[in-house]
């Protein structure tokens, strides 16, 4: 039987995506109507779901809103943008399962794990993420390698079939993200699957010390 992940502020999915190649079933929650999402989905204030029910699965990913911290976001204007990240691991903590927290590079957590494209072998992707872990988790890596001409997925996207990069359209963003089923202003605030797959397969460690 695979174990059962809740995906917090789960987005149309990306995150969810990597997480379900690594083994999991996974329930996604947001406050947002998310019609792409690609797997069971509840619309719903992450804070206002029901304790009981988040402690009926075995691990948790959350990913709070990075525009507080995000550098593509104006500097005047990251006091407008609320800072969630610090409820969100406290939340998390009640709950008691595994858990993972995803957000942007300079956002207030421990990066367990620090991700780009380029550890992938997703086509010239520089998109970084930290994520902090309920279980410390470490890894040597070698530093981001960009010699190689790149591809930025930021911003607030178009939302349709173009990206606001210069000479990047919306195929390059479906094809360096490896999401093919997102509009553009989605894939601007996705995660790359690979990146979850990844962090999902150590979580699967995780889960099998504690049964063990």
């Amino acid at each position: 039987m695979r174990p059962r992940l809740l995906d917090l502020f789960c987005g149309a999915g990306g995150a969810a995506m990597g997480y379900v190649r690594a083994g999991f079933d996974v329930v996604g929650v947001d406050i947002k109507p998310q019609p792409r999402y690609p797997f069971e989905f509840r619309q719903v204030d992450v804070f206002a779901v029901s304790l009981p029910w988040m402690r009926t699965f075995d691990a948790v990913h959350a990913s709070p809103p990075c525009q507080h911290y995000s550098v593509v976001t104006p500097a005047a204007n990251r006091a407008s943008h609320p800072d969630w990240l610090a409820a969100t691991r406290g939340l998390l903590r009640m709950v008691g399962a595994p858990w993972v927290i995803e957000n942007v590079p300079g956002a207030p957590l421990r990066p367990d794990y620090r991700l780009c494209g380029c550890m992938f072998s997703l086509p010239n992707l520089k998109r970084e993420h930290w994520f902090e872990t309920s279980w410390h988790g470490f890894e040597l890596r070698p530093p981001c390698d960009h010699r190689e001409p790149v591809i930025t997925v930021s911003g607030t996207g178009a939302g349709n079939q173009h990206s606001r990069a210069p000479h990047h359209g919306f195929a390059d963003w479906r094809r360096a993200m490896g999401i093919d089923w997102m509009t553009g202003k989605e894939l601007a605030q996705a995660i790359p699957p690979a990146y979850t797959e990844h962090i999902g397969a150590a979580l699967l460690e995780q889960l099998q010390g504690v049964a063990a």
